[in-house]
């Protein structure tokens, strides 16, 4: 591969007129620069070498009339001079360019036609003893240009395909990055709703309740229980129907509803229950929780449970279920540390091939942990691979 790509910088049709220039630029040193007791150039020779110079120059951008003009000044140069190799290389190199340049194969096969058959005609002096060198020769100064053309376009083509196909899985790996983004957001959004909503409706039913049970004498007060009562079932309501926006309930997690259920106080025991689950797959996991994860909010204990599972579906998945993972959960400062760690078994894929940020979980991870103002970081870990987030205080969030 490396050598096609050399190959097509030294063809690029943008420097078309550059090689032309330099080949121009070395029939001059081969007139200029003679040997030693070589006869010098004569007139007619300088006259058709010039004239194919500045011919093979103006006609650039018309490489069939090039070719065959210039096998035309061959044959003239073949009929007149002793030496016709500058308008040779002359004639062979634009039969190169054009085969290079056009998709039309048709042009390419009339141009070495007729260059064959000058080329051809001006060898039949020694014919027959001499065929199969005339032969040969014609082989050499169309064949060679001709196949060389080939090479060359069909390398520009397989770059150019490479770049449609790097440009392309690029714009696929956004949008499936777009889209896991987005997906993970719903969630969120989901599962804020189902912690939001359930404090609400607690506090509309106590409300309601003191509204009904407590007697009270003064209307204002009975006009604030009314209030608060009437707002908090509209704001319930709106939750609702906003929440109905982003449910899609074909992507709906199978876990979903237990960890909407989560209670702050009970996330030790979810903790547990999500590695109890991944033991289950055939995964040795060592967990070590901080008990002071009981006194987190329920947003952020949501987020921690989903970070845990989500990391130890990953080693599962990469390490293979046989290997084994280590998982820390501390709380320092009001700061939550999340840390999943494996060994990277042997028999799963070696951490140095799996993905460094491509996948959609770490990107579903990254983006619950950032709307929390926090940090994620996944690499090698020695053999193995590491999972590190860390939510700050909410507090010190806000």
């Amino acid at each position: 591969m490396g050598g096609v790509r050399w190959v097509g910088r030294l063809f690029d049709e943008r420097d078309t007129l550059a090689r032309l220039m330099l080949l121009n630029l070395s029939g001059i040193g081969y007139l200029v620069l003679r040997p030693v007791g070589e006869p010098a150039p004569t007139g007619p020779q300088w006259a058709l070498a010039l004239t194919g110079f500045t011919t093979i120059l103006l006609l650039y951008r018309l490489p069939f009339v090039n070719a065959l003009w210039q096998t035309a000044l061959l044959g003239v140069a073949i009929a007149i001079l002793d030496d016709p190799l500058i308008n040779q290389v002359g004639a062979s190199w634009s039969l190169l360019e054009l085969t290079m340049r056009t998709r039309r194969l048709a042009l390419v096969w009339v141009a070495a036609g007729a260059h064959a058959a000058v080329f051809l005609a001006g060898e039949t002096d020694g014919w027959p003893a001499s065929i199969a060198a005339s032969v040969f020769s014609a082989v050499t100064v169309i064949g060679l240009p001709v196949l060389l053309g080939v090479v060359v376009r069909n390398s520009r083509e397989l770059a150019r395909q490479a770049e449609r196909r790097g440009e392309e899985d690029r714009r696929r790996r956004e949008y499936e990055d777009q889209a896991a983004r987005a997906a993970e957001r719903a969630a969120i959004a989901r599962e804020l709703h189902d912690v939001v909503a359930h404090h609400v409706a607690s506090m509309v039913l106590r409300v309601g309740v003191a509204r009904h049970v407590l007697d009270v004498a003064d209307p204002r007060v009975t006009e604030v229980f009314d209030d608060v009562h009437g707002t908090g079932t509209v704001a319930l309501a709106d939750l609702r129907r906003l929440v109905e926006l982003l449910r899609d309930p074909a992507g709906v997690r199978p876990d979903a509803a237990a960890t909407a259920a989560v209670e702050p106080g009970t996330l030790p025991e979810a903790l547990r229950a999500a590695v109890d689950e991944a033991r289950r797959t055939g995964l040795e996991v060592t967990a070590a929780v901080d008990p002071a994860v009981g006194g987190l909010d329920a947003v952020r204990g949501l987020a921690v449970l989903r970070l845990t599972q989500e990391a130890l579906t990953n080693v599962a998945k990469h390490a293979g279920p046989s290997a084994h993972a280590r998982l820390t959960v501390t709380v320092t400062g009001g700061d939550v540390r999340i840390e999943v760690a494996d060994d990277g078994d042997s028999g799963g894929v070696p951490a140095v091939d799996r993905p460094a940020g491509g996948g959609h979980g770490l990107t579903g991870m990254r983006e619950r942990v950032e709307v929390f103002g926090g940090w994620l970081e996944a690499g090698r870990s020695g053999a193995g691979w590491r999972v590190t987030a860390v939510l700050p205080d909410a507090g010190e969030a806000a």
